[in-house]
């Protein structure tokens, strides 16, 4: 899988830590139209809005005043939004609820060009929907409301089966795995040897908290401290400003390459950028371009999607890697689940229009 990307913006350039304007234009082209599948955890994000003058005379919490609530798609769900943000076509895969959130989360994600077809429908499951509420821009707090475990084997049947009519079209696939029991062993083998027989890219965003075989995809996209747990490691050691200086990290990448032998291992370091490591070659840096950071949550979602995106698109993966950084750095600029579009990028390369 790894060499076997489908190649349309052109042939890849050196490898450099930016990206030349016609280059950044002719991946943005490239990606428009490609078809990506988004298996995993779906979920629906929603946000009570509101402000606090006062603390609860019951207990010592603060009184949000309500001004007002909205909804955007979560999980796999805000994976499948970035890259259509982008122009591409993206179908998700999932299992939801049966549920008035089922229904909106369907409505949203037609609104951002996601393709539903692949999510199933499991009367026994609530969809799982984050409720954070926040004042001013403060999180005071969150509700999860969801059903952890695997769901029934005929509805994770029906989830590989539509799976399986879909990539025959498909230019890449993606697995957000948020460890809530729809990525399961058995589905990752089947992508895994679909995926090669057909010579798709595989990316996968690993949760530790069950333990998969994740041997032999095309990238991992696992953040600093998911790293340490996916090679049984504590972080405990302190950190070097420098990555490429940081022993610690850079022995736990080299034990995931040797392990679990991806064509591809980022790992993302927040604040500190991404680090990208491949087979036979040194790892590469890639610092961080975010000029504010406001919230970070999703940007993991951003750099898989534009990631894959990318390299489906003909980008080298540190291309990928560097466009992957500049989307990240547009979407922690803003609040909430969010993604980056095209005028973004390129103003995140310091286009002017």
């Amino acid at each position: 899988m790894a060499g076997s990307q489908r190649k349309r913006g052109g042939p890849p350039a050196a490898e450099p830590q930016e990206l030349a304007p016609d280059r950044v234009g002719a991946l943005l082209s490239a990606a428009r139209g490609l078809r990506i599948l988004v298996v995993g955890d779906v979920m629906l994000d929603q946000f009570i809005w509101g402000r606090v003058q006062r603390i609860s005379p019951e207990a010592p919490v603060p009184v949000v005043e309500f001004e007002r609530e909205s909804f955007m798609p979560g999980g796999a769900a805000n994976v499948a939004r970035n890259l259509t943000a982008l122009g591409a076509r993206a179908t998700l895969f999932g299992v939801t609820g049966r549920d008035d959130a089922a229904a909106r989360l369907v409505g949203l994600l037609a609104g951002d060009g996601v393709r539903p077809t692949g999510l199933v429908g499991d009367p026994s499951r609530p969809t799982a929907t984050k409720t954070r509420i926040v004042a001013g821009q403060q999180q005071v707090t969150r509700l999860d409301r969801e059903r952890l475990g695997t769901p029934a084997a005929p509805v994770m049947d029906r989830l590989v089966r539509r799976l399986r009519a879909d990539l025959d079209r498909a230019d890449a696939v993606i697995v957000a795995d948020y460890g809530k029991g729809v990525v399961t062993d058995a589905l990752v083998a089947v992508l895994r040897d679909e995926c090669r027989r057909r010579g798709l890219w595989l990316s996968m965003d690993p949760k530790p908290v069950h333990r998969l075989d994740l041997r032999g995809l095309s990238l991992i996209t696992p953040n600093r401290k998911e790293a340490f747990e996916l090679a049984g490691r504590a972080d405990i050691a302190p950190r070097a400003a420098d990555p490429l200086a940081d022993r610690p990290l850079l022995d736990v990448t080299a034990r995931l390459m040797s392990d679990l032998a991806p064509a591809l291992l980022l790992v993302t370091l927040g604040e500190a950028g991404l680090l990208l490591c491949r087979r036979g070659g040194d790892p590469v840096h890639i610092p961080t371009v975010a000029r504010e950071v406001y919230d970070v949550s999703g940007a993991g979602d951003t750099v898989i999607a534009t990631f894959t995106l990318a390299v489906a698109a003909g980008a080298s993966p540190v291309e990928a890697a560097v466009f992957a950084n500049h989307a990240a750095g547009v979407v922690v600029g803003k609040f909430g689940t969010a993604t980056a579009g095209p005028d973004e990028i390129r103003a995140g390369f310091g286009f002017r229009p």
